[in-house]
């Protein structure tokens, strides 16, 4: 292999792990999160209009609120999985 191939190689490298970053980042973003709670909120929203169920705007929270609480807990959930159960 030459010097030519390797610096080709090391490019391909750098560019992947350069959209692996872009990728956590959005994955992890309060905007992400907040947008999709949101539209969580408005999808039961209009369902629970549809219906006619009582007091809508205060129950489409709950599934938005779970959202959230289940996004901010993962962190933690994962890192007690990998010092406790991951076997490398």
């Amino acid at each position: 292999m030459n010097l030519e191939e390797l610096n080709q190689k090391v490019e391909k490298i750098l560019e992947r792990n350069k959209k692996v970053e872009q990728d956590k980042s959005w994955e992890t973003s309060l905007f992400r999160r907040l947008f999709l709670a949101a539209l969580t909120y408005i999808a039961v929203l209009l369902l629970l209009l549809i219906i006619n169920a009582q007091y809508p705007l205060l129950a489409a929270m709950i599934p938005a609120a779970a959202y959230l609480i289940q996004q901010y807990s993962l962190p933690f959930l994962r890192n007690l999985w990998e010092k406790n159960f991951y076997k490398k």
